[in-house]
């Protein structure tokens, strides 16, 4: 059963979905179709299940990779892992968001409550924030998760669609610094920080106006 589901992984990265053929898996692995059927009972049953455990291989990773590090750098670490999944795994991304996700009983296969448990990550980097105070609760945790998901999707849907590229580093700090500069506790530091950035903006206009 694993060398199925890890022939049908390759073949899906090479030719996405929609082109997984059976009979071609059944003939790389050395026997019959029949013998796949047996173990899923359809061709999309065999791709959730790869799907599931490419989430549980997700799920298996260092929760945070700075954990020395400050609460910005946690974020930025898991908008970054993210965005790197996305990078090296594109047919099993579209796989879910394009014939899972819209699914009307997708709310009831494991694989939802798999996609929880990762989201669940970046938002226990943003609830870790907002108790230590660098962030305000003037927002709930909930919907800035859903902010950067849905940054995130947006920032790489050409991607997806093979259509266009984007830069996982550029993309994870700019949604860090949207996110931590627009929810950002009030504090002496931070107030002499932005007003050193606003005298730094002024000074450039000075100086254009100069020239």
């Amino acid at each position: 059963m694993s060398e199925i589901m890890t022939v049908t992984r390759r073949m899906l990265a090479e030719r996405g979905y929609e082109n997984v053929v059976t009979t071609e898996v059944a003939q790389i692995c050395g026997i019959s179709e029949g013998t796949i059927f047996r173990y899923f009972p359809t061709k999309r049953d065999l791709l959730i299940k790869v799907a599931e455990a490419w989430f549980e291989e997700i799920l298996s990773l260092p929760a945070d990779g700075s954990i020395h590090g400050s609460a910005r750098e946690r974020l930025r670490y898991e908008v970054g892992l993210a965005l790197s999944i996305i990078r090296r795994e594109p047919s099993l991304t579209r796989f879910v968001l394009m014939e899972l996700r819209p699914d009307p009983t997708y709310r009831t296969m494991h694989i939802y409550q798999l996609n929880r448990r990762f989201t669940s990550r970046i938002l226990d980097a943003l609830k870790a924030a907002i108790a230590s105070g660098e962030l305000t609760d003037d927002v709930s945790a909930e919907l800035l998760r859903n902010m950067i998901f849905g940054c995130i999707e947006h920032q790489t849907w050409a991607f997806l669609r093979k259509e266009g590229d984007f830069s996982v580093e550029e993309a994870r700090d700019a949604i860090t610094t949207v996110i931590w500069r627009g929810m950002e506790a009030e504090t002496a530091d931070n107030r002499l920080d932005r007003l050193d950035r606003s005298i730094a903006r002024l000074e450039k206009v000075a100086a254009a106006l100069d020239d």
